[in-house]
């Protein structure tokens, strides 16, 4: 039963950040085209190769959106407050701490040794 739950994760991880790549992605045509609008476009871009990656077998690419995730979510965080934030950078802030729990927890059933 761990194979499905961990396929299961892991493709929910795969969706969620392929998902919030395609929405930084198309905030190009909703907002101004500055410095902030490209870098969202960029960490998109980045987020979209992940999520193609999720959809694999390998480990290499849960520590990158583990660490991806984290850390785009803790510079949004630092930037301002939770409860400050648009509803949009809200959502992306929850999907990158949705996307983090579920990478760790396949990260955790690959490293736990099977049960005979």
């Amino acid at each position: 039963m761990p194979g499905r739950t961990t396929s299961f994760l892991r493709l929910l991880a795969a969706t969620l950040v392929i998902g919030s790549g395609t929405g930084r992605v198309a905030s190009l045509w909703f907002r101004e085209l500055n410095a902030e609008a490209v870098a969202s476009m960029l960490v998109g871009a980045v987020y979209l190769i992940i999520g193609i990656g999720l959809c694999g077998q390998s480990r290499f690419t849960l520590f990158v959106a583990v660490a991806v995730s984290a850390t785009i979510s803790t510079l949004l965080l630092y930037q301002q407050p939770f409860a400050a934030m648009h509803p949009a950078q809200q959502a992306a802030v929850a999907v990158d701490g949705i996307t983090v729990l579920c990478c760790l927890a396949v990260l955790w059933q690959m490293h736990k040794p099977a049960a005979d």
